[in-house]
């Protein structure tokens, strides 16, 4: 019992010399030293050696420390690591210190970047110990070289974990693996709970090893954590089992790889617990006759894989890698009919009312091997033709010619096992006839005849919500992969697809969403989708996407260039199905915000008004680069808004020449339901601006419901700032609070006029006042007098922009 005495004893005086040090120095601030005595080379003082011994004592300190009056304790915080420092946190709060300054100052001098201008940090200390923990499981970052960094109590990643929201794994799937290692079990218990986004960024190729980790971390993280938006950004080739494994994780498919350690958190799950009723429904319950196409093409996945990885295991054969020709091709050389490509078929060659009996034995792989020659054969009870098969597909030559074996090297899970299941290992050179069993995995026939494992061999768990693919190009098969798993992925919620070249798979992609929104519990209620090209117009795509989600609350779509050409045409294809382009009137929908990006071409004013007619809802509208054919569709557009979404609060146009529909500008501006209007780069004033101007600024002064204006990019000028100034004269009863002026072309003169035009009327603070890219630099003597008097009014937001440089290079672009 002597050595915890003598600890505290210590303690005791380590407190008692920081508190007569603080008080030295408190008395040698009221009265200087001598100059001669202080300087960058002077010896620390004695309260900052007592400090950094108290520091370096923590592990026995730490509660004495903690009971350290508030002035004492806010010498010593930034003396502490940041172990001690995340420690100590709640304490400091409590005597009323923040540590918010310590944690952005080690930003800035270990992490050495500056924060987006878009980002907002509400807490520095999250935010570092996120990014400490990414840069030590890189490896990118030295704990030794800093002792701020180094405490042989603490685990950098263990520590840092629980702060961690946001988890990146980069290139060939770094961190996986030591994430996954026993001695990190901990590590990875503390991000299953905390962890929210999982994100993969510039994926190269990887191993079976470095896959086998990622499937055990996405087990843990989402099956049995907290994840809830997996995003996917810049994968310019994406490596088909790397991509069908991410995306059958996120669905929450699961099946332990061979030789892999057991799932004990599954173990745990399973011990005194029943299948639940759902869960049954979901696993082919004894209810349900047949399968769902995700289903059955995710069985058929992680059986090919399954089957894969054994052989790996089992015998060391050189790695060979599988090649196929592509869809195209198999389409020709099969003698596919084009139009039943586009589109997979819906309905099952089995009656929906007939069941398996239950004592027949389940058909093995081999067996369906050896009949898929002979079912196309054999007539189905049903007058339904039977597809053809897709191709006959040869093994991969190696070097001169010579043979390999599939499946016996690591790259041989680059199958696209979704759409194309091989049910078994022929001999060399003899070749492997899937066709049949690829259509037949994807018409919705009972899987069983196909030689597919039973679906209760693998299990279902919890999903995400939310799912982002930025810059992925997605071929057919993994177009088809993505569609399956959305046609059953009810707890998705947001889904984005950014450039990722769907082409004619953009009909996959609506007939799973139709077949989405069929399904009970449906929650998808966000769409965000962008590509360079498409084979629909963009008004016609949003009309077939409104039909398929009538639940849809959220949806963004834009279109770079127009579709006269699908890329490339499928030949023979005679255009859209007719199901998904129709002239039947869209049904009522849910949608509360629209956001369209237009290729370059007039748009048919017709079919924009038929879905916002049906978008009663509506409560947001954005139209990107909308041209129209004459003011007068723009009219009709605008009066539709009038009369069937009387709830929208937000317009914005961007992009759009409106010189010529300066009436329709008018009837918007008297509006009495809107709250915010957005104008940017739209050539307001371009004709007429001395008559319009007036007329403008007439309209706005008369409606009491605008809260918010912006005009950038519109050549407003000095002259019709000062017009709008008269906006809030006296005998206005305009409401406007947030004015967007940016990019008018404004001097400082003007400006500064402007705000002693609001000095004079005396309007009170009128809420934000943006000012970005004006020409203010002109006079910075008299734009910054302007910008102090309207301080006193509003609060402005403007930037030190260099005009004389952007016109250089606006010229220089010429």
């Amino acid at each position: 019992m002597a050595a915890p005495e003598a600890w505290r004893a210590r303690s005791c005086w380590f407190c008692e010399v920081a508190a007569a040090t603080t008080m030295e120095a408190t008395s040698r601030e009221a009265a200087p030293a001598k100059s001669s005595a202080s300087g960058p080379n002077a010896p620390p003082a004695l309260f900052e050696l007592c400090g950094r011994a108290v520091s370096a004592h923590m592990g026995v300190l730490e509660s004495g420390v903690w009971a350290l009056p508030g002035p004492i304790l806010q010498s010593i915080l930034p003396l502490l690591n940041i172990y001690y420092l995340e420690r100590i946190e709640e304490t400091a709060l409590k005597k009323g210190l923040s540590t918010q300054a310590i944690w952005r100052r080690l930003w800035d001098e270990l992490m050495k970047t500056r924060p987006s201008s878009l980002e907002s940090v509400t807490c520095w200390r999250a935010k570092f110990m996120e990014a400490f923990f990414s840069h030590v499981l890189r490896g990118t970052i030295d704990v030794s070289s800093d002792r701020r960094l180094c405490d042989q109590r603490f685990s950098p990643l263990l520590h840092s974990s629980r702060h961690v929201r946001q988890l990146t794994i980069c290139n060939m799937l770094q961190g996986a693996t030591e994430l996954v290692a026993e001695p990190n079990r901990r590590v990875l218990e503390t991000l299953a709970s905390s962890l929210h986004t999982l994100k993969f960024r510039h994926l190269l190729f990887s191993d079976v090893a470095a896959q086998q980790s990622l499937r055990q971390l996405l087990h843990q993280l989402i099956h049995h954590g907290a994840v809830s938006q997996v995003s996917l950004y810049s994968w310019p080739v994406p490596e088909s089992a790397l991509f069908i494994l991410i995306l059958t994780m996120s669905a929450g498919f699961w099946q332990p790889g061979p030789g892999g350690p057991p799932c004990r958190l599954c173990g745990e799950a399973s011990r005194g617990r029943a299948p639940s009723r759902d869960e049954g429904s979901l696993l082919l319950g004894s209810r349900r006759p047949r399968r769902d196409a995700a289903e059955r093409c995710a069985a058929a996945l992680m059986a090919s894989r399954r089957k894969s990885e054994a052989k790996q295991t089992t015998r060391a054969a050189p790695a060979t890698r599988v090649t196929r020709r592509s869809t195209q091709e198999s389409l020709t050389a099969g003698g596919t009919d084009p139009k039943r490509e586009l589109l997979p078929p819906a309905t099952s060659h089995e009656a929906p009312g007939t069941k398996r009996p239950p004592s027949a034995p389940p058909t093995t792989s081999s067996a369906s091997a050896s009949s898929s020659t002979s079912s196309s054969k054999r007539a189905p009870a049903s007058s339904a033709p039977q597809p053809k098969p897709l191709k006959r597909f040869k093994r991969a030559t190696g070097k001169k010619g010579a043979r390999t074996r599939q499946g016996s090297g690591a790259e041989s899970e680059d199958l696209y096992d979704f759409v194309f299941i091989v049910a078994g290992e022929k001999e060399d050179g003899e070749e492997m006839e899937i066709g049949e069993v690829a259509c037949g995995a994807l018409d919705g026939s009972d899987p069983s005849c196909l030689g597919l494992p039973a679906l209760e061999a693998s299990q279902r768990f919890r999903s995400i919500s939310t799912l982002e693919l930025f810059t992925v190009p997605l071929s057919t098969e993994a177009a088809l992969t993505l569609c399956h798993l959305l046609s059953s992925w009810v707890s998705l919620e947001s889904l984005t697809l950014s450039y990722n070249g769907l082409g004619s798979n953009i009909f996959r992609l609506l007939d799973s969403l139709r077949a989405l929104s069929g399904q009970a519990g449906c929650r998808l209620r966000a769409l965000h989708l962008s590509d360079l090209f498409s084979p629909l117009p963009i008004l016609e795509l949003t009309r077939a996407i409104v039909r398929a989600l009538p639940l849809l609350r959220v949806l963004s779509i834009r279109v770079d260039h127009p579709s006269q050409r699908d890329n490339p045409a499928v030949p023979g294809n005679a255009g859209p199905p007719s199901h998904i382009i129709g002239d039947e009137e869209i049904p009522e929908n849910c949608l509360e915000q629209l956001e369209m990006g237009f290729p370059r071409g007039a748009q048919p004013a017709p079919l924009l008004c038929s879905v916002l007619k049906a978008s009663g809802s509506l409560q947001q509208l954005s139209l990107d680069s909308a041209t129209f054919a004459s003011p007068q569709d723009f009219g009709l557009v605008l009066q539709t808004l009038k009369e069937y979404n009387i709830a929208l609060k937000r317009l914005s146009f961007h992009d759009m020449n409106l010189a010529d529909c300066q009436s329709e500008v008018l009837f918007l501006l008297q509006n009495l339901t809107l709250q915010e209007i957005t104008f940017s780069f739209c050539r307001l004033f371009e004709k007429r601006p001395a008559q319009f101007l007036p007329e403008m600024v007439a309209a706005m002064k008369g409606n009491s419901t605008l809260k918010g204006l912006r005009l950038p990019g519109n050549r407003l000028g000095n002259a019709g700032l000062l017009a709008l100034a008269d906006v809030f004269s006296e005998d206005s009863s305009s409401s406007l609070c947030q004015l967007d002026i940016s990019s008018n072309c404004i001097k400082p003169d003007g400006l500064l006029e402007f705000a002693k035009r609001l000095e004079r009327w005396g309007r009170g603070a009128f809420g934000h006042l943006r000012l970005f890219q004006n020409w203010l630099d002109q006079d910075a003597v008299t734009a910054r007098e302007a910008i102090r008097r309207l301080r006193a009014t509003c609060h402005v937001v403007s930037d030190s922009w260099d005009s004389s440089q952007a016109f250089a290079d606006y010229v220089s672009t010429m």
